[in-house]
């Protein structure tokens, strides 16, 4: 999948833009924007910081069977959980029983119940088996002391609306709701849902009603934000859907990068949200990173994170190759998306996690910017390199986190003014977190000198 053209905002003008957002939701969706910021303040929030945890995409496709899953899961138990990874997901096509790469097969048979439900394929989830659906599979994961969670397509299966199979709880059927022309440009398996038709919510209610009793925690849906401006009334649909299933799941939408003038719609309907197509191991891809989440850093926040993908680091694609970030490409990863608060969701073969991915996963004080911090916050910076700065949740006034980053394909020493953080004139003790080790204090200036793609994420106490 390639990117689609980038919206550039100066991030200084990023709140006006936001705020003048709102009217251009409310003009498109008339009441709906301004409608739901009551209905959000009133909800236990489901993230309340950004979630962590694994998903089987970038090692396995959509190629995972249960015995893997198992093992994988037994593995992020022992190295992962202690340090709060704790949401376990079964990526794309979990119920087509023959896919076998990345690429998916046109017209593939999928495994369904008889009310156009997806159910995961028996022969490579034996649990699931007689229709018994994914309840044995999280019931081991929640007995690990984890959340369960699944990848699903936006709308209905094709090969229910050509059974034209009935929607559970009326007298209607696929046919009836499916929108034949609201197709995914790189998948077959789906059609749109049209919300305008009879018949149409049910459907999802349904299929959240479902995935509830099976016991899942977290749903990754899929085709939701390309483009957005057409598929928000399904965002609509799944939300309220989960609503009605009684079960607390967490929302995370996917893929696409979405326009900023629907930033404040949806954060009411889910929990985290894809902000670029698919992220892998790729120099390039990173660098682009670091622009959307400047540009959607102030929509982030609890119940409310922008995603900027999972984690491809260590062994990827089928088995077939380890990452190909460098050693400081990982790093300056794990910094950029901790001190934005994007999700942790690693992405690699944990059978094969080697020490130092491992390092790079539970470093405690990194962790800690990802998950306790606030008034994270991007600074101007010169061409090449990138600046953010956030607070520590609960320390003392003068107390900041600074991240530091080289994007250049070349050496440079970055001076960064410590008045910006307010601490000018003031003699600051440093502490470089991915090292765990204090630094000599300094006043003024931090000078830090950076190898190419590198970074440094610190901690500055006055």
């Amino acid at each position: 999948m390639t990117d689609l053209p980038r919206r550039r905002l100066l991030t200084a003008s990023l709140t006006a833009s936001l705020a003048g957002s709102l009217a251009t939701a409310a003009s498109v969706l008339p009441g709906t924007a301004q409608a739901a910021a009551p209905a959000a303040a009133s909800r236990k929030p489901l993230a309340a910081t950004p979630p962590m945890g694994w998903n089987s995409w970038n090692s396995f496709g959509p190629t995972i069977t249960e015995a893997q899953a198992l093992e994988n899961a037994r593995i992020m138990v022992d190295k992962l959980l202690p340090s709060g990874y704790n949401v376990f997901t079964v990526d794309i096509q979990w119920y087509e029983p023959k896919a076998n790469s990345y690429e998916y097969r046109k017209d593939a048979e999928l495994t369904m119940d008889g009310y156009g439900r997806l159910l995961p394929a028996p022969n490579r989830f034996p649990s699931a088996a007689n229709g018994k659906g994914f309840k044995s599979l999280a019931d081991q994961i929640h007995r690990m002391g984890m959340k369960f969670g699944i990848h699903l397509m936006r709308g209905i299966p094709r090969q229910a609306v050509r059974m034209n199979t009935p929607i559970l709880g009326t007298n209607l059927r696929a046919q009836d709701i499916a929108d034949t022309k609201a197709i995914c440009e790189w998948n077959g398996d789906m059609y749109g849902v049209d919300m305008s038709k009879p018949g149409a919510q049910a459907y999802y209610d349904s299929v959240f009603k479902l995935y509830a009793s099976w016991g899942v925690d977290f749903i990754k849906m899929d085709d939701m934000s390309r483009p957005y401006d057409k598929n928000w009334p399904e965002v609509e649909a799944a939300h309220k859907a989960i609503v009605a299933s009684g079960r607390a799941m967490t929302l995370s939408l996917s893929p696409g990068e979405m326009d900023l003038k629907w930033a404040l719609h949806v954060p009411h309907y889910a929990q985290m949200w894809r902000i670029s197509d698919d992220f892998w191991d790729e120099w390039k891809l990173l660098n682009e990173q670091f622009q959307r989440l400047e540009n959607w850093n102030p929509v982030m926040g609890a119940n409310s994170w922008p995603d900027a993908d999972m984690l491809p680091l260590g062994r990827l694609a089928l088995g077939e190759r380890n990452t190909k970030f460098t050693p400081d490409e990982q790093q300056t990863l794990m910094s950029l998306w901790s001190i934005a608060r994007s999700p942790l969701i690693m992405g690699g073969d944990l059978r094969h996690l080697d020490a130092p991915t491992l390092a790079l996963l539970t470093n405690p004080e990194v962790l800690a910017v990802n998950q306790k911090s606030h008034d994270n916050r991007p600074h101007r910076a010169d061409a090449g390199t990138r600046i953010w700065s956030a607070r520590p949740n609960g320390a003392a006034a003068g107390v900041y986190y600074l991240a530091l980053f080289n994007t250049e394909d070349k050496p440079t020493e970055i001076n960064f003014d410590l008045s910006r953080l307010n601490l000018g004139g003031k003699t600051v003790a440093v502490r470089d977190l991915w090292a765990r080790q204090d630094r000599a204090p300094v006043r003024g200036a931090i000078r830090q000198a950076l190898a190419p793609h590198a970074s440094v994420l610190l901690r500055v106490a006055s």
